[in-house]
C-alpha cells in the first residue's frame, strides 16, 4: 500500500514539472513577441533539399554603381594643338580617344576616362586652350539596374539550364525540335541580359568626357612703356627711322627722273662754260679811241 502511494506521489510530481516547464516556454515565447525580438530561424542547412530560395542583395546592402559622364566647351587660338593635349592627357590617365572631329575654326571629341580618375582629367582640361565656357558634370545611380540585371541573369541562367536536361531526356523528334525552339529564344534572352550587365559595367568603370573647342584670335600684345628717358630714346629712334624711311621712298619715287634731268643739266653747263671761253675779249685800246 504504502509503494503504491509512493509511485503515485512521483508520478504526479512529474506531470507537476512538465506542467511548469511547458508553462515557462509559452511565457517566454510570449515575453519574446511582446518585445519585438523575433524567434530564432533554423539555418538553411537544416531544411529541406530544394526549399531554401536565393535572393537577389538589396540595392542598400551593396555599393553604390555610378555613372558619371562630363562635358566641356573651352575656347583657343590654336585649336589642333588643344586637341592633341587633351588626346595626351585622356591616354596619360589609362583612357582612350572615342569619336573626334577636328577642323580649324572648331574641333569636337569624346574622351573615355576611368572613373576613379575624371576628376583630376576634367581639372587638367580645364585649364587647355584660353578660356573655359562650360563644365558639366552628370551622375547617374544605377545601382538598382545593376542588381536587377544580376537576378534575372541568374533566373535565366537557371531556366536555360532546366531546358538543356529536358532536351538530354527527350526521345521523339517532335519532343527535340519543341525543347530546341524553346532553349533557344531562352539562350537569346540571355545573352540579351549580358549584354545590358556588360554595358552597365562599362558605364560604371569608365566616364565619358564630351569636349567642345571653339577657334578665337590671338589677343594683341601688351603695349610698351614709354616713360623715361629711355622711352623717349626708344621714341626718337623710332621718329628717325620713320624720317629716314620716308626720305629713301622720296628718292626712289625721284631716281627715275634724275636719268634724264642730271645729265640735261650737265650738258646745259658745258655748253654755258663753252661759250663764255670761245667768245673773244674787247681790246684795251679800242675803249680809249
Amino acid at each position: 500500500m504504502r509503494t503504491r502511494w509512493r509511485a503515485g506521489l512521483a508520478a504526479a510530481a512529474v506531470a507537476f514539472a512538465l506542467a511548469g516547464c511547458s508553462a515557462g516556454e509559452n511565457g517566454a515565447s510570449s515575453t519574446a513577441d511582446s518585445a519585438g525580438i523575433a524567434p530564432a530561424v533554423p539555418q538553411q542547412g537544416a531544411g529541406k533539399p530544394g526549399q531554401n530560395k536565393v535572393t537577389p542583395p538589396q540595392p542598400g546592402a551593396t555599393d553604390r554603381k555610378l555613372s558619371r559622364s562630363a562635358r566641356l566647351e573651352l575656347t583657343a587660338t590654336k585649336v589642333v594643338d588643344v586637341v592633341a593635349q587633351a588626346r595626351g592627357i585622356a591616354q596619360g590617365a589609362g583612357g582612350y580617344t572615342g569619336q573626334e572631329s577636328t577642323g580649324d575654326e572648331t574641333a569636337s571629341l569624346s574622351l573615355a576616362v576611368p572613373a576613379d580618375k575624371l576628376d583630376g582629367v576634367l581639372d587638367q582640361l580645364s585649364h587647355l586652350g584660353s578660356s573655359l565656357v562650360k563644365r558639366e558634370l552628370n551622375t547617374q545611380d544605377v545601382t538598382e539596374q545593376v542588381v536587377d540585371v544580376e537576378a534575372r541573369l541568374a533566373t535565366q541562367r537557371a531556366s536555360v539550364e532546366r531546358i538543356r536536361a529536358l532536351l538530354a531526356r527527350a526521345t521523339s523528334v517532335s519532343e527535340i525540335a519543341s525543347v530546341e525552339s524553346e532553349l533557344t529564344s531562352r539562350e537569346a534572352t540571355l545573352e540579351s541580359l549580358e549584354q545590358q550587365r556588360n554595358s552597365l559595367a562599362g558605364s560604371v568603370a569608365m566616364s565619358t568626357v564630351a569636349m567642345t573647342i571653339h577657334g578665337v584670335a590671338a589677343p594683341p600684345p601688351p603695349g610698351e612703356d614709354h616713360s623715361g628717358f629711355l622711352g623717349g630714346l626708344a621714341g626718337g629712334w623710332q621718329a628717325f627711322l620713320v624720317f629716314g624711311e620716308g626720305l629713301l621712298t622720296v628718292l626712289g619715287a625721284i631716281a627715275p627722273f634724275l636719268l634724264f634731268v642730271v645729265p640735261l643739266g650737265w650738258l646745259g653747263w658745258w655748253l654755258h662754260r663753252r661759250r663764255r671761253t670761245v667768245a673773244p675779249e674787247p681790246m684795251p685800246g679800242a675803249s680809249e679811241g
